[in-house]
């Protein structure tokens, strides 16, 4: 992973958790699933990935954890994260206590057949080896289960000074092509923009976390590229040229 990613998945995600849990755990979910998908986002994955009480649930690339809380509180599910940064690691842990795997998405220490379901949130586009990470998603998820992906898909050429460092976004075909790689069927997709913004309280809540944080952290390098890593992906959110795209996946 590219240092400005590090800066992003490691060091700020730690920071992230050391705010949340000095302004209380109503700020958890708003500040964790940043990036990752809005509430109704969530709400469109977990009810096409057939979630239920007591399933099992992998969430590959996880970060500090948020969208798995969010299924855990909406569809008590057992979740098990996986993720590559030892900071995020331990902010996921602190926040929500889940069991936590430091693995790369492209190479999982699990066995064949474990999960009902899997999901990996804003990860492809983050991937050197992207067809590796629907790979191993398809091979850990038992016969019959579904995935869950929010990828950041390409509309047009983007420049390598648009681009935020590390990132390599896939086009619609791209992607097509890649599922049918790993031998998965889209069976659903929806661009994330069309299901409506997050309730403004919830906003609210991740904005004063990322304040704080700036407060805090603003002076450091760190900060300063994880700001820049945000600015760049907001442009290319701002005018079309990437779009955040729920998809469905089966095996088959």
């Amino acid at each position: 992973m590219s240092d400005a990613m590090s800066a992003e998945f490691d060091t700020v995600a730690e920071w992230t958790a050391q705010v949340c849990t000095r302004l209380g755990a109503d700020y958890y979910l708003p500040a964790a699933c940043r990036g990752s998908g809005s509430p109704q986002a969530l709400d469109w994955l977990i009810s096409r990935l057939g979630l239920a009480p007591g399933g099992t649930l992998l969430d590959s690339g996880a970060g500090v954890g948020g969208p798995a809380a969010y299924a855990v509180q909406t569809s008590a599910v057992h979740p098990v994260l996986a993720e590559p940064e030892a900071g995020a690691c331990r902010a996921a842990q602190r926040l929500f206590g889940f069991p936590v795997l430091q693995a790369s998405g492209s190479a999982l220490p699990i066995a064949d057949d474990t999960f009902d379901a899997a999901w990996s949130l804003g990860v492809l586009c983050t991937m050197p080896d992207q067809l590796g990470l629907l790979t191993e998603l398809r091979r850990v998820v038992r016969p019959g289960g579904a995935i869950g992906l929010l990828v950041f898909v390409a509309t047009r050429d983007i420049a390598p000074d648009e681009q935020p460092e590390g990132n390599r976004f896939p086009t619609v075909d791209g992607l097509r092509t890649l599922c049918e790689d790993a031998g998965l069927t889209v069976e659903a997709q929806q661009l994330a923009s069309e299901l409506g913004a997050a309730p403004d309280d919830w906003e609210d809540r991740a904005d004063q976390v990322d304040a704080q944080m700036a407060d805090r952290y603003g002076d450091t390098e760190a900060w300063k590229t994880s700001q820049e890593q945000s600015e760049r992906m907001g442009a290319l959110l701002g005018d079309g040229a990437v779009e955040a795209t729920l998809v469905v996946l089966r095996a088959g």
